[in-house]
């Protein structure tokens, strides 16, 4: 089956040109300068995926502007690059390596664990889970997703009661933790705003394959979702062409993805380049936590949010704004983490 994508998608291979030109043109400004040589090895979906690795790599160029440190990226194609990636940017002596994704953990815990005077700051891995206890030199990069799902949720309840709709839904990439956290506060979100709500919920099994979201997504809006909700990556753009394409409403993930049109109702955002930055500031000023500690990153410290509020949704833009400060000070808390 041939993969249905957006138009904007067409000049994606000139788009990951340029950026990788971006890349080479920032590292080879920055030799120039003193610092640290931090590096980034990207997940399955590349710079071009429209979320947490471009993100990633805005916070490293960001750090490299105004922080003058070196950097590199290398992306990975599949997840047979993890580990060569990772190995070869510790034997380059990059002495900062940020591993984008939950599925790097293991080749980064064998890659930290042969390379101790290395710092790996990892995005969306628990560093108190790995494998290799008692590692100094690696701190996790974590975010309460459920936050921002909690706030995307909420807008999509007070929608979808208002219009006398009874069905929504989500589509994740694969039943890991970040993306669950995502959906498990999206569901509750919608709940609080509308008891009466029923919340649809699939896995693709995959971050890149925008036709089997597509798929998934098409048949939600079948059993009646009128707001897809997706949580997968490059894959997910399928769900929300589905949205597009069925006249219903969207949310996107990660980033501010209101760009793809007017039915994107809002996003669930996790604001990865502000944790990169940070961390990279953070270990230059000799402050990296390491030795398997976490950063958390939430509404308290600007780690998480919501986007542009689509047209469908602006008259709720009050009550989400209050909904999202009550999160700040702890007004609203325990925010469900888990998909029942």
């Amino acid at each position: 089956m041939r993969k249905k994508t957006f138009g904007w998608l067409a000049g994606l291979t000139a788009l990951v040109a340029v950026a990788a030109m971006a890349v080479a043109v920032s590292s080879g400004t920055a030799a120039h300068r003193a610092g640290e040589k931090v590096a980034l090895v990207t997940d399955i979906g590349g710079l071009n995926d429209h979320g947490f690795n471009h993100l990633s790599y805005l916070g490293l160029q960001r750090a490299i502007r105004q922080l003058g440190v070196q950097g590199k990226v290398l992306q990975s194609n599949s997840s047979a690059d993890y580990l060569p990636n990772l190995t070869t940017l510790a034997k380059q002596g990059y002495n900062m390596i940020i591993p984008v994704g939950f599925l790097m953990q293991d080749a980064t815990n064998s890659v930290a664990k042969a390379t101790p005077k290395v710092k790996f700051a990892m995005i969306d891995t628990d560093a108190t889970t790995m494998k290799t206890k008692g590692l100094k030199n690696v701190e996790g990069l974590l975010f309460k997703e459920q936050e921002a799902g909690y706030l995307a949720g909420y807008l999509s309840g007070l929608y979808a009661k208002a219009n006398h709709i009874k069905t929504i839904s989500s589509v994740g990439g694969q039943k890991i933790p970040p993306v669950d956290h995502y959906i498990a506060g999206y569901q509750a979100g919608a709940k609080k705003a509308d008891p009466g709500i029923k919340t649809l919920n699939g896995y693709s099994q995959d971050f890149i394959a925008q036709d089997k979201c597509k798929e998934l997504a098409l048949n939600q809006i079948a059993q009646g979702s009128k707001v897809v909700f997706q949580v997968a990556g490059q894959c997910g753009l399928g769900a929300l062409d589905a949205a597009k394409e069925k006249g219903v409403q969207g949310i996107g993930v990660d980033a501010d993805q209101s760009f793809l049109g007017p039915f994107i109702l809002t996003s669930a955002e996790k604001k990865v380049d502000n944790a990169v930055f940070d961390a990279i500031k953070a270990a230059k000023a000799g402050n990296f936590q390491g030795n398997e500690t976490n950063v958390i990153n939430d509404m308290t410290n600007d780690g998480v949010g919501y986007g542009k509020i689509g047209e469908a949704g602006t008259k709720y833009a009050a009550q989400i704004a209050k909904v999202a400060q009550e999160i700040k000070s702890g007004q609203i808390s325990n925010i469900p983490d888990t998909v029942k």
